[in-house]
């Protein structure tokens, strides 16, 4: 799902329970299969602004639990689309979900380095609100500056994004 228009809205707290939601549904179907998900992203700090999309992580042990994951998803209406290029993160697009927030959908053994990334940034900025500030500030600011430019609005978040990460230690991470 490439977005078209850029909109990052102050922090919502309807967000935890549309991914509640979202989890609910994903337990039901393939709950015995998998370790537990996580919702990452910037919905899931709250003070943070985001674009309202749900990023969700689903945890599995490892790949020997996969093809069964993917047929209980696609039972459900999500559709396989491979890594994207970023190892062990596999990504999901979904249809029929009209029902459900929009959002994001991967999954990821428990050894990713991904996953080990969205939590590390998520969990940082939960106990930083200064960060959550300086954060929200410049994401308001790409989003008004580039409102039709999902490249340059990345592009102007990344400076600020890279410091952060230095600050939690993610930069020390390959």
């Amino acid at each position: 799902m490439r977005t078209r228009k850029v909109v990052v809205l102050p922090y919502d707290v309807a967000w935890q329970s549309a991914f509640e939601k979202i989890k609910g549904e994903i337990e039901e179907s393939i709950g015995d299969l998998i370790l537990g998900i996580e919702h990452v992203g910037s919905t899931s700090v709250e003070g943070l602004s985001a674009k309202p999309c749900i990023d969700i992580d689903v945890i599995i042990k490892d790949y020997s639990a996969f093809a069964a994951v993917v047929d209980g998803l696609k039972a459900i209406g999500y559709i396989h689309e491979g890594d994207l290029g970023i190892k062990d993160r596999e990504a999901f697009k979904y249809s029929g979900k009209e029902h459900l927030q929009m959002h994001h959908l991967y999954v990821c053994p428990q050894y990713s380095k991904e996953l080990h990334r969205h939590t590390t940034f998520r969990d940082f900025l939960r106990s930083n609100p200064e960060a959550v500030k300086e954060y929200s500030s410049v994401k308001e600011k790409a989003a008004e500056l580039y409102p039709d430019d999902i490249d340059k609005y990345i592009e102007y978040k990344a400076p600020c994004i890279a410091e952060l990460y230095r600050e939690c230690g993610l930069d020390r991470q390959n």
